[in-house]
């Protein structure tokens, strides 16, 4: 099967980020519509409303709204879907049961966890699935692959998939920032040294995207016994400082999400 009609309720970031991938990606402007009342521009040739249309069917309905938002979007929405449509979902902390109490005469509901890498056709994508055969996830996996890297995990899996691959591009974000500002206090430029961050970590993660080793092989070859490049590691590793402010930093947002599911659960 194929999405030949689909529906974006709310285009903000990273709904906006998946459209221009898709669009990006050469899926053709007709088959999206969005809804979003605070959208300045739909791209071209992609219908833009600032309401939901009476009447209509999707083949898919991907929800792009606020969390807190749903359970007052969700008796607006309902309405349009039909047992041919599949429901997808960005919102964070928003479980497949709940979608599928939202939502009953879906014929499949859809969990997706993205990042903002989506519009570049780089994201790393957490996905799961209930009421879909294996034609509607093969489908899916074919409307997702535009846009980076979709993998099928367990729902049980997605508080931590959550924070790893959909708020980790933060943490990367902030890691070049620390690395700009510590070399700026250091004595460099301050432009000079955001540059040679920026390049620092485009480079690395293009090589070890591309290689045989991982990683953690990677920095090990990098470095040389008693040279520049160990004296740092060794500082990084001191305590097993790096690791254990990752673990936290994961826990912390792990944490978060399932609150918010607990929230929605709640409210559903």
């Amino acid at each position: 099967m194929a999405y030949r009609s689909i529906l974006l309720v709310g285009c903000g970031n990273m709904a906006g980020a998946m459209l221009r991938g898709w669009l990006s990606a050469g899926l053709e402007p007709s088959r999206f519509t969005v809804v979003d009342p605070f959208l300045k521009e739909a791209p071209a040739g992609v219908r833009a409303l600032t309401a939901l249309p009476d009447g209509e069917r999707f083949d898919a309905i991907l929800l792009g709204i606020k969390p807190q938002t749903l359970g007052d979007v969700a008796p607006q929405v309902e309405p349009l879907v039909s047992a041919d449509t599949v429901l997808m979902s960005i919102l964070a902390g928003v479980e497949l049961a709940v979608l599928g109490q939202q939502f009953p005469r879906a014929r499949g509901s859809v969990r997706i966890m993205p990042n903002l890498s989506a519009a570049l056709g780089k994201s790393p994508m957490a996905v799961a699935e209930s009421g879909l055969d294996d034609a509607g996830r093969s489908a899916i996996m074919d409307l997702l692959a535009p846009l980076g890297t979709p993998e099928w995990v367990d729902e049980g899996e997605f508080d931590l998939v959550t924070a790893l691959a959909g708020s980790g591009p933060a943490f990367v974000y902030r890691f070049i920032d620390a690395l700009s500002a510590a070399a700026t206090e250091l004595g460099l430029d301050p432009d000079k040294a955001g540059r040679l961050a920026m390049a620092t970590v485009e480079g690395a993660s293009a090589l070890a995207a591309s290689s045989e080793h991982d990683p953690g092989e990677l920095a090990r070859r990098v470095a040389s016994p008693g040279g520049v490049t160990q004296a740092g590691l060794d500082a990084l590793d001191q305590d097993d400082a790096l690791r254990s402010l990752i673990r936290q930093t994961l826990r912390a947002a792990q944490a978060r999400s399932a609150e918010m599911a607990a929230e929605a659960r709640a409210k559903s």
